[in-house]
């Protein structure tokens, strides 16, 4: 990536070479233009909210900027290349959508993420350190920007406007009026759950900002509730990809000798699971981590496995990190446990069950979902 602050070369994490997905776009490379073009004094707190691969904090490291992001992978994606570009530890900060944000923001840099009430959460988090002088700019594709995200600036910080697109890339362009009276902030949000959802049934969800599905309960998991797998006795179950936690959950619920590791990539998720755990009172023992998949968990050490995987990686559809999920799974599970996965039928997860663990058995099917089962056989 050529900026005015020099070249960098950038990679998404975990680094694959057959990955030709860049660690940025056009969004990143304007907005570093237009900071560059305008002659925006870098001074006092910069902070970058929502930078995805660490492109942003990678070239303005000079002027000792703070990363806040929700993603696991982001935060080590950009350790990896601030070490890359031979950047000091320590010259970045790197903070999460759970920390409190700086006291004090001067100026205030926005990838605006897919999540709107995401935005809303951060935004309305961030807003009380914001002045008068605070230089404030946002940066999406022009796909990502709506007239919806322009109010939630507006609404919280203050007059907004956008620039002109450049390769399909718009800035926000936004003028801080710290008299303006803000909204109260509505996340966490939680909800009670409907009937027929099993041991959930009745109990409470509650959903940070930027969790999937967060005012509902959606129709992937709702199947995959009605069809846990019952009468296993005591193990330890991971929920993998864990969102606000309602699967594994369920599981403690059904039988409190469960052990239970709910496990994501998102700080917002891993902070829902545990409330919603919390929420319900749940006996027994369970594990928060925030990480890449299965990774760091002990392998042949896991009964079962939960997992409705993604298909996107922010706008990008694949099938990567469902394969790195499967893969990770039949590491950590024991000989004989079991992988359950819910999704769309179109989808083939079976295929590459198949190819990892030698076998697929369909448990439950609808006109849209499938729940597959595979066996770690050795």
């Amino acid at each position: 990536m050529t900026t005015a602050w020099g070249d960098f070369e950038l990679s998404r994490f975990p680094e694959d070479p057959r990955d030709r997905l860049r660690a940025w776009d056009a969004s990143d490379a304007y907005l570093l233009r237009h900071l560059a073009r305008e002659g925006v004094a870098l001074s006092g707190t910069v902070v970058v909210v929502g930078d995805r691969w660490g492109a942003l904090v990678t070239a303005l490291a000079e002027h000792r900027p703070v990363q806040i992001t929700d993603s696991f992978l982001t935060q080590e994606a950009t350790r990896a290349n601030l070490a890359r570009a031979g950047v000091e530890p320590g010259a970045v900060s790197l903070l999460t959508t759970q920390d409190p944000p700086p006291d004090r923001v001067d100026v205030l840099l926005v990838r605006v993420p897919k999540s709107l009430a995401l935005l809303e959460d951060q935004l309305l988090r961030l807003a009380p350190a914001v002045h008068e002088g605070t230089v404030v700019v946002g940066t999406g594709m022009v796909k990502e920007i709506h007239t919806s995200t322009l109010e939630l600036f507006e609404r919280i910080l203050g007059p907004t406007r956008t620039s002109l697109a450049e390769q399909k890339a718009r800035l926000v362009l936004c003028a801080p009026d710290p008299s303006l009276e803000r909204p109260a902030n509505p996340w966490p949000y939680s909800y009670v759950l409907p009937d027929g959802v099993g041991a959930v049934s009745g109990r409470t969800v509650v959903n940070h900002a930027g969790v999937f599905c967060a005012d509902r309960l959606d129709i992937g998991t709702r199947f995959l509730l009605q069809h846990l797998p019952a009468g296993r006795g005591a193990g330890r179950v991971v929920d993998l990809g864990c969102g606000n936690g309602v699967v594994g959950t369920a599981v403690a619920l059904a039988d409190p000798r469960t052990e239970v590791l709910f496990v994501d990539e998102s700080f917002q998720a891993v902070a829902s699971a545990e409330a919603t755990y919390k929420a319900n009172g749940v006996p027994g023992h369970a594990e928060f981590r925030v990480g890449d998949g299965l990774a760091g968990v002990a392998a042949g050490s896991v009964d079962v496995v939960l997992n409705n995987p993604p298909f996107h990686s922010h706008q990008a559809t694949t099938d990567a990190t469902a394969w790195r999920m499967f893969a990770g799974a039949r590491r950590a599970l024991r000989p004989g446990g079991e992988l359950w996965v819910i999704g769309n039928r179109h989808l083939g997860y079976h295929v590459k069950l198949r190819r990892l663990f030698g076998n697929s058995r369909l448990v439950a099917s609808d006109p849209k979902f499938v729940v597959l089962k595979a066996v770690r056989k050795d």
